[in-house]
Order: structure tokens, then C-alpha cells, then sequence
């Protein structure tokens, strides 16, 4: 018997001398098998005697050293698989910035020559542009005023203002309408405070325009207050802000293959269920907007068509005369003007009295450069594609921290390791055999 235990534990040695690591044959067969490796701690091998009275060492020394190998395996598995992630990702992010460049190159063309029409554009087009900014400068004291002064006069100076960069613009200069009689009458339905609103993009860029000391007084030395008294036109009065990244959006579709991505709202109906005479259509789409504030102007991606104008005019219905909008009241649900001067503010609120004259109104207007025909289509998806560029660059960033974590984990337990079986050689060393019971090989 004696002798038998003694070859059963040489075996059991042998076993557990031959236990090696070897890191270039880990491979990730099923990356959701990984599972948590816990924090290292002192091991033990208990020393207790088995009921058939062998010894236990032996096996516990193997056990262990199976299970810090099986550890090790886990952590190698999860390095394998980070690093895969981490090559896919960084693939993945150049194929996205190749594809930006061939859509650049796509647009340069029509980039060039759009510059050199602009410079011979319709003299007509930059005057009524040009009258509505000089309409709006006439307000000396409004803020409104004071930025256009800021951008048409101190230009050098309104790039050295960080919180500048923020603002996209007065309502009044955002958006140009078709029609001058049209343009005065959306003007007389917003009112000059709206016409006269900064838009910003975020809210930190709002809170830059007005700050405030202790005692909840305006801090003149600072922001909007601080720049006019510069420019020797001190601000005074409310002023109205809209922040874009407030708003809530237009979530709806969008009408197919319109270079000005008018909204796809529906036609009202009378209970008839015909749509009412004289309907000409709704006024958030009657805007036309620059080709730079059309797409993604806000930090949601989105342009100032479905985010601030939508937000202003909402489902405000546009019809030919007072006749025909009365008659169609029944199927107004957000307010409706006529071409002839009638206005409804909302159900049941009447806007009476002449149309008048109104100084700040949207410009006119004009033709543009025939754009190709998949133009913005090429646009809206280079700028999706910077957008999954910078969520690439995030998850690399993400998957690199995992990675740098589970190396550091690997090199702890490989340590571990290495320590147990110097630590445990005792329990792997040769059996000495009693005088005259050394067996001989055979």
C-alpha cells in the first residue's frame, strides 16, 4: 500500500510540474463565458489528511494551480477580445474619415463655384438683406442692435469674444420669405420682441449674454451689457433669447427630395374631410433657409427649420383670403393668417385692425445656384458620418481603458501564479523512499 502511495503522489507531481502558460495559444471562443476574476488573497493548501489516510497536499496543490491557469485563461480571453475590439474600432474609424474625404471632394466643385457666384450675386438680394439688418440696427439699445453693430463694424473684435461663437443669429436674419407681403405679415404674427430674439445654440452661450452679482443685479460689467457700453450703444430694456438646445423639435418626416427640407405636415380637413379653399400651406415651410443653418445647425444634429422655426410658427396655416380662413376654423388648431391681412392668434384669440407698416421683417428671397441633384443628400450623410466618427473615437477610448484594465489584471494573477508554484515546490519535490524499498525503473 505505502508503495502505491508513493507512485500516486510521484504521478500527481509529475502532473502538476507540467502545468505551463503559454499566451500565444489563448484564443476567445465565447467572449460571454468570460466572468468576474475576484481580488487576489492568500491561498492555501490544506494539509489535512484524505479518509483513505493518503496525503492531500498533492492534490491541492494541483487544484489550485488549475484554477489560477483557468483564471489566467479568462483574463487572456478578455485581452484578446478588447485588442479585437480595438483594431475593428480603429478599421471602422479610418474607412468613416476616407469616406468624409470622398463626399468633400464630391461637394468641392460645386463649393468653388458657389463662391464665385456669390461674389456676382443679385445686387437686389444683398440690398433687401442688407435693409433688414439696417432696420434692426435702428433699435440702438436692443441687443439685437448691438450684435449687428458688433458683426457689421467691430468684426475683429466680435472673434476675439468667446461667447460670440455661440450665437447663430437674430430671428430677423435667419430665415427670408418669397413674398414681401407675406414676409410683413409672419413679422406682424411674431412680433418685433421675436423678430428681435437672439437665437443661441446652448445655454451656457445664454448665460453668458447677462450675468448677475450677489444681490441678484445685473452685471453690467460683463456679457451683452459690457459689450454695448464699449461700442457706445449702453443696452437697455428686456430682450428676448431662444436656446436652441431647449427646444423641442419637429420629430416628424420630412417632405421626399425637397433641397429645403420642408416639413411633412398634414393637410387639414374640414369635417368633410376635404381640405378647406383657399389653404396655401403652412408657415414653417414658407422660410426659405441658408444651405449652412439647413442642416445640424443645433448640437442635436438638426436645422433651424425643425428646431426654431417650427417651435415659432408650430402649425400656423396660411390662406388666400379672411373668407376662406373663417370658413376653415373649424380645422385650426394653432392660429392662421391670410394674405389679406387676417390673423388668428390661436382658437378663439382674433387679431383685428389694419395690417400696418413693420420695420424688422425677414428679407426677400432670391434664386440660388441650381444645386446637383443628390447635393443634400451628400451633405446630410458627411455629416452623419463626422457624427459616428466622433462616437467611434468614444468607444476606442472606451475599449482601450477596458483592455489597459484587464492587462494589468493578467500581469496581478501571472504573479500570483508564479509565486504559488515557488511557493509550492516542497509539495512537488521526489518522494524519498525507505532503504531498500527504491523501485527500479523499468
Amino acid at each position: 500500500m505505502y508503495g502505491g502511495d508513493q507512485r500516486r503522489m510521484s504521478v500527481d507531481n509529475e502532473s502538476a510540474a507540467k502545468h505551463s502558460i503559454n499566451m500565444r495559444q489563448l484564443v476567445v471562443s465565447d467572449p460571454s463565458a468570460l466572468r468576474h476574476i475576484g481580488q487576489n488573497g492568500p491561498y492555501m493548501v490544506s494539509t489535512e489528511v484524505a479518509p483513505n489516510g493518503g496525503h492531500s497536499q498533492a492534490e491541492a496543490v494541483v487544484n489550485y494551480s488549475k484554477k489560477l491557469q483557468d483564471d489566467l485563461q479568462v483574463l487572456g480571453q478578455k485581452i484578446k477580445y478588447h485588442e479585437d475590439n480595438v483594431k475593428y474600432l480603429k478599421t471602422l474609424k479610418n474607412r468613416l474619415e476616407d469616406s468624409i474625404l470622398d463626399m468633400q471632394v464630391s461637394l468641392g466643385k460645386y463649393h468653388t463655384t458657389s463662391i464665385s457666384m456669390m461674389e456676382n450675386e443679385d445686387p437686389a438680394h444683398l440690398k433687401n438683406e442688407a435693409e433688414t439688418v439696417e432696420h434692426i440696427l435702428r433699435h440702438e439699445k436692443s441687443a439685437a442692435g448691438i450684435l449687428c453693430q458688433l458683426k457689421t463694424q467691430h468684426e475683429t473684435q466680435a472673434s476675439d469674444i468667446q461667447w460670440t461663437k455661440d450665437v447663430v443669429g437674430i430671428v430677423a436674419t435667419l430665415g427670408k420669405v418669397d413674398d414681401d407681403n407675406l414676409s410683413r405679415l409672419l413679422s406682424q404674427y411674431l412680433g418685433l420682441e421675436t423678430m428681435l430674439a437672439i437665437v443661441c445654440n446652448t445655454y451656457e452661450g445664454v448665460k453668458a449674454l447677462e450675468a448677475y452679482d450677489k444681490e441678484g443685479l445685473i452685471d453690467k460689467s460683463s456679457g451683452l451689457h459690457a459689450l454695448g457700453a464699449s461700442i457706445g450703444r449702453p443696452l437697455d430694456g428686456r430682450f428676448l433669447v431662444i436656446c436652441l438646445e431647449h427646444l423641442r423639435p419637429y420629430v416628424g418626416k420630412y417632405i421626399a427630395d425637397d433641397p429645403q427640407k420642408r416639413l411633412d405636415l398634414l393637410k387639414p380637413r374640414l369635417p368633410n374631410g376635404e381640405t378647406p379653399p383657399g389653404f396655401l400651406g403652412y408657415a414653417v415651410n414658407m422660410i426659405r433657409i441658408d444651405i449652412t443653418n439647413l442642416y445640424s445647425i443645433s448640437n442635436t444634429g438638426q436645422g433651424l427649420r425643425e428646431t426654431l422655426f417650427y417651435n415659432l410658427f408650430s402649425n400656423l396655416q396660411v390662406y388666400r383670403s379672411r373668407e376662406n380662413m373663417l370658413k376653415a376654423l373649424p380645422c385650426i388648431a394653432n392660429g392662421a393668417i391670410s394674405l389679406d391681412g387676417g390673423m388668428i392668434k390661436s382658437p378663439g384669440c382674433f387679431s383685428l385692425g389694419h395690417k400696418g407698416a413693420v420695420d424688422v421683417k425677414f428679407p426677400k428671397s432670391s434664386e440660388r445656384l441650381n444645386l446637383p441633384e443628390n447635393y443634400f443628400e451628400t451633405e446630410t450623410r458627411m455629416k452623419e458620418t463626422r457624427w459616428k466618427v466622433d462616437r467611434t473615437l468614444e468607444d476606442i477610448q472606451r475599449e482601450q481603458t477596458l483592455l489597459d484594465h484587464a492587462k494589468f489584471n493578467f500581469e496581478t494573477k501571472k504573479r500570483e501564479f508564479v509565486q504559488f508554484l515557488a511557493d509550492s515546490s516542497s509539495y512537488a519535490a521526489p518522494p524519498r523512499y525507505p532503504p531498500g524499498r527504491v523501485s527500479t525503473p523499468r
